[in-house]
């Protein structure tokens, strides 16, 4: 798979891995495509053959979320959390735990949009609880699925910002 010039993974701490990407798309249309379900269902997939059947989203502070992938001849793979803050089209700060969990513990996501001219930066910060979280993160390989989830995100946007 072949990423965008915009697109970057890195280690600023030893809990944390920080995602970027630029979309070009006014905020609040990346704001949306986090927050409501409708949308997110239609990007946050994964490599190919994945789906969504549950994608449950209740965006305030102190709000819940619920996302079950599936995808045939594979185990369902379930995670849900908690809204810390919600600062539309700005800010999103969640916890994250899987229901079978392959790393230890709970991660907080800190989400930030920011417009650049016509484009908008998306920058999540995940943070584990240890070192040990966040290299199991890391060697699962998920890179390659966001970086798959955010190809679908900038043809949805493109299509949205048509629309619109």
């Amino acid at each position: 798979m072949t990423y965008p010039e915009s697109f970057s993974v890195s280690t600023p701490s030893d809990h944390e891995i920080l995602i970027e990407r630029l979309f070009d798309a006014p905020s609040t249309l990346v704001f949306d495509a986090f927050t409501k379900p409708e949308l997110v269902r239609r990007w946050l997939l994964g490599p190919g053959g994945w789906t969504m059947p549950v994608c449950e989203i209740d965006p305030w502070t102190g709000g819940g979320y619920r996302y079950v992938w599936s995808k045939d001849g594979v185990p369902d793979m379930g995670m849900s959390g908690v809204f810390l803050e919600v600062a539309s089209p700005v800010k999103i700060v969640a916890t994250e735990r899987f229901d079978e969990a392959w790393y230890p513990g709970e991660a907080l996501n800190t989400t930030l949009i920011t417009e650049e001219g016509t484009a908008t930066r998306v920058a999540i910060t995940v943070r584990y609880e240890s070192r040990e979280a966040r290299d199991t993160a890391r060697r699962s390989g998920m890179e390659h699925g966001m970086a798959a989830g955010y190809n679908r995100l900038e043809t949805l946007l493109s299509e949205n910002a048509s629309a619109s």
